[in-house]
């Protein structure tokens, strides 16, 4: 029953995400061709669909640009960092995956996340950590003023402490308030008391420090009543930079075993990473392996060949070939034009060999498009080989609005 309720409440999040408010000043905001033009659309974003969840395929340069950008636009930047927590959690919460699927960014936080993607052959290399990101901005030298950030949650009086921490060592960050809203509900740690603080703070991040699904979920509750644009969930971080938990040392964190340290740290989390670990091996057994083995047959396919047609209220796209990377930049062009056109979006994949994993990415940014104006991404013509592909990618959710 929690579950049930959970789901109806992250529903109307997720309805407030795709549209603002009329009221809102980030409408506003966002119309100016000036700050438009200081982003690009999500089908410009290297992503690559992993196991149901999007992870964007960057170093760390790149997103401390990304970040630079959104601050400079004004306009709401949700970061989300999944780990092997969140891909877990993603499995049976629909509502904690759209977290993720709507988010403007999706950062592999977890060795595993990129043990999987090497042996998947993703491009993606570079574990871009929370804690990791949070250090790097809070060392930053640059020449360019501090960002402003407002932390959000934590055990009483950490956030406190570490904002006057901050403000003393004059790095990159500079603190313009901290609040620890306390336990309750997310409507309860919503109030507009709470929200009138954290705009007022003119801040350029918001770091939150909730658990996982409760931060995701509160983000996503207030997208639009928020004025800081960047914001993201930072999970364990205070504790560690208010140094009441020891982070693992870097060996450790760079060859996957930090949770072995977590453990030592904090004794209670061995319940998390038992459980964890359980799924992550199956998904490794029936997902991974399969996939390994089925890329392999792929070298010899055909080339992808994308065929449009339209009538009043739909345009569609018949992919014909293999939808796999080295065809992707074609790709992005049809489907750009097709979203363009503001009409119905139909793929059409009966002549369709294989999808992997960066048009899976692909796909999810068209969802993402669409929803932002109440549409959504429908697939004709799937056979029960390509049916498969799906389900072993964990994106068989797709396919819930077949035509």
């Amino acid at each position: 029953m929690r579950r049930a309720k959970f789901e109806v409440r992250g529903a109307f999040m997720l309805k407030t995400l795709r549209t603002p408010p009329a009221s809102s000043g980030f409408a506003e905001r966002s119309a100016d061709p000036r700050l438009a033009c200081a982003s690009t659309d999500d089908l410009s974003r290297n992503v690559f669909g992993l196991l149901g969840i999007p992870v964007d395929a960057l170093d760390f340069p790149s997103l401390l640009r990304a970040m630079d950008l959104a601050t400079n636009a004004g306009s709401p930047f949700l970061i989300s960092t999944p780990n092997v927590n969140f891909l877990v959690k993603s499995q049976i919460n629909g509502t904690f995956r759209e977290s993720m699927l709507l988010s403007d960014l999706c950062l592999a936080d977890g060795m595993p996340l990129i043990w999987i993607a090497k042996l998947l052959r993703i491009p993606i290399h570079e574990r871009v950590a929370g804690s990791d990101l949070f250090g790097r901005l809070k060392s930053a030298n640059g020449t360019g003023r501090r960002l402003r950030v407002f932390l959000l949650g934590g055990a009483e009086g950490l956030a406190a402490a570490v904002g006057a921490r901050l403000n003393a060592e004059r790095g990159g960050l500079d603190c313009v308030g901290v609040l620890n809203p306390g336990f309750g509900t997310i409507e309860k740690m919503s109030s507009s008391k709470i929200i009138d603080e954290i705009n007022a703070s003119n801040a350029d991040l918001i770091a939150v420090f909730f658990g996982a699904e409760k931060a995701q979920a509160w983000l996503l509750h207030n997208h639009w009543r928020l004025r800081p644009p960047v914001r993201a969930q930072f999970g364990a971080t205070i504790n560690f930079e208010a140094g009441t938990v020891r982070r693992a040392p870097p060996m450790l964190r760079s060859t996957g075993f930090e949770w072995l340290w977590r453990i030592k740290e904090e004794p209670y989390l061995w319940r998390r990473y038992w459980s964890d670990g359980k799924v992550l091996l199956a998904m490794l057994v029936t997902c991974v392996l399969p996939l390994m083995l089925s890329e392999r047959r792929t070298r010899n396919l055909n080339r992808l060949s994308i065929a449009r047609s339209e009538d009043h209220g739909s345009v569609t796209l018949a992919l014909s070939g293999a939808a796999v990377v080295t065809h992707v930049d074609g790709a992005i062009e049809q489907l750009r034009d097709a979203l363009d056109s503001g009409k119905r979006m139909i793929v059409d994949v009966s002549n369709t060999q294989y999808i992997d994993a960066r048009f899976f990415g692909l796909f999810l940014m068209v969802r993402k498009q669409l929803a932002s104006r109440g549409q959504k991404l429908l697939f004709t013509g799937v056979s029960a080989t390509l049916r498969r592909i799906f389900r072993l990618n964990r994106f068989e959710f797709l396919l819930s609005q077949e035509v």
